[in-house]
């Protein structure tokens, strides 16, 4: 239980972040280079040298830089032909960039839970669902936190069913899957180079495949679908997507420390998980034989007997504090007294206001009763656990500062305060 009265931990003077850019000095000269030589627009030689790096460090014939993930994903929801009313499946907990760009042209989503082994697309759920909605022909699947998802059962079960996959790498940049890198699984796969990712721009993502064709359409699409004529001319829709060679000279800089950053990243994981193995939480999961994730952010969740009583609205959260056990809600406070920043689990979709008229598909059928039992006291499935994994995640997890300029001082101090919250 933490007071502030009874455990008087010093506040950082310098806020500690989540996860904040690692820029380096590469990257300034690139940037540099792009003003020296006034190629300040969105064509230039940081573009094609990220294209290409991108390309090569993934494993994937094309990478074609865009103006963020979301646009990669809008990309991708286009290519796999999305029309209006169509059901698609997505990934239940994730942030709403996921789905977002389906519903742009049109989706009708359908969620799908989590499972508990790595916190992202339950594959027995996907399964269930589409016995449930046979005619679904697009599943968008998001690595959560940098950890892989089942890929390789996910990918399989689309194929039986006739149906693309869109991956949503946005967050696993450098993680892998069976030695294979995220990015690569998906019929259309998208990555992100947002301001808190391992890899950063401030900005940008970027569209990955081995299809020549699609890459050509999707650099067609994201530069206002210029035809080639010696006028604009424009037969399809377009848009102004492509990303700026100022951007890409920042991202270029990073690149070559990618690895670097994922040790960094995986350094604090192991350092938290170390530390709070007498507590009575987990991290968050990965498959420790089949997966390397990018360890982007480092989570914890409460065992569900050492919760104490958290009630959450729509935009408020509180708690009763008890000695000896500890809530999200308590730990983000405490962490937040020091001068540092931790985040809540993302909200899994099927609770957010705006989807919640949207179908949500468990491992054991249709969802939406199961969340309303889960609200008014919990529902278990046949193997005990709670039927809706994604909301449970959200209502005992949280993201810990993860930022890999954090040093070992200050995580100690860290790991003090959330310590501190089961005293």
């Amino acid at each position: 239980m933490f007071n502030s009265n009874n455990n008087v931990f010093e506040p950082f003077e310098k806020k500690v972040y989540l996860s904040s850019p690692t820029p380096h000095i590469e990257g300034m000269d690139y940037i540099r280079e792009a003003y020296d030589t006034n190629w300040l627009s969105t064509v230039g030689a940081n573009i094609d040298a990220i294209e290409e790096d991108i390309a090569s460090k993934v494993g994937c014939k094309y990478a074609v830089g865009l103006a963020s993930g979301t646009a990669a994903l809008h990309m991708c929801a286009r290519l796999a032909g999305i029309k209006p009313g169509d059901k698609i499946f997505s990934s239940d907990m994730t942030f709403d960039a996921t789905v977002n760009p389906m519903v742009y042209e049109g989706a009708d989503p359908v969620f799908i839970d989590t499972e508990y082994d790595t916190w992202c697309m339950d594959p027995v759920a996907l399964e269930e669902a589409f016995r449930l909605y046979p005619e679904v022909k697009v599943v968008v699947c998001a690595n959560l936190y940098g950890t892989p998802a089942k890929l390789d059962e996910i990918r399989d079960i689309c194929s039986r069913h006739g149906a693309a996959l869109i991956e949503d790498a946005a967050e696993s940049l450098g993680a892998t899957y069976k030695g294979r890198q995220t990015g690569t699984f998906g019929d259309y796969n998208a990555i992100s180079f947002n301001g808190n990712k391992i890899i950063t721009g401030s900005a940008g993502g970027m569209f990955l495949t081995d299809s020549i064709d699609d890459a050509n359409k999707v650099r067609k699409w994201s530069t206002q679908s210029r035809e080639n004529a010696p006028w604009y001319q424009h037969e399809e829709l377009g848009y102004n997507y492509r990303i700026s060679n100022i951007i890409a000279g920042f991202i270029r800089g990073q690149i070559p420390y990618l690895d670097e950053h994922i040790a960094a990243k995986k350094t604090i994981y192991m350092r938290y998980k170390e530390a709070f193995a007498d507590l009575p939480v987990t991290m968050n999961p990965y498959d420790e034989v089949n997966s390397e994730p990018n360890f982007w952010l480092s989570c914890i969740m409460v065992n569900e007997d050492a919760m104490c009583r958290q009630v959450r609205s729509e935009r408020d959260a509180l708690f009763t504090a008890e000695p000896g056990k500890s809530c999200p809600t308590e730990i983000l406070n405490a962490i937040g007294s020091i001068n540092a920043e931790g985040r809540p689990i993302w909200k899994p979709m099927h609770m957010q206001p705006i989807y919640r008229n949207c179908g949500f598909v468990t491992r054991e059928g249709n969802g939406r009763a199961t969340t309303n039992a889960y609200i008014n006291g919990g529902q278990v499935g046949k193997d005990g656990r709670p039927l809706d994994v994604g909301m449970d995640i959200f209502d005992r997890g949280l993201c810990l500062p993860s930022d890999n300029k954090m040093t070992e001082s200050q995580q100690d101090r860290i790991i003090q305060v959330v310590r501190a919250c089961f005293e």
